[in-house]
């Protein structure tokens, strides 16, 4: 097995996580923005405030996005599977 290899598996493991995990953290970021804009203008400096939307949408998109994010999980473990036997040689 090749450093390109190994390079290459990493590069598709770190961009598989990085698409699992996009909508939840985009989602929590428009949230906390839109949170924190309101608490800004009305001077509300309520913690909880800015936490429990973040959990409801990291939440709804956890539901909405879950098969593609199984899909995509599984194809990389797949791919893995499928080339375990050129990495070992």
């Amino acid at each position: 097995m090749e450093v390109q290899d190994v390079v290459l598996i990493m590069k598709d493991g770190v961009m598989t996580i990085l698409a699992i995990s996009a909508p939840m953290i985009i989602g929590a970021l428009v949230i906390g923005f839109i949170v924190a804009l309101f608490q800004a203008t009305t001077q509300i400096n309520e913690p909880t405030m800015a936490f429990v939307p973040k959990i409801i949408v990291v939440f709804l998109a956890l539901v909405f996005f879950g098969s593609w994010i199984l899909t995509r999980i599984t194809q990389f473990t797949l791919q893995l599977y499928e080339n375990i036997l050129r990495m070992i040689v």
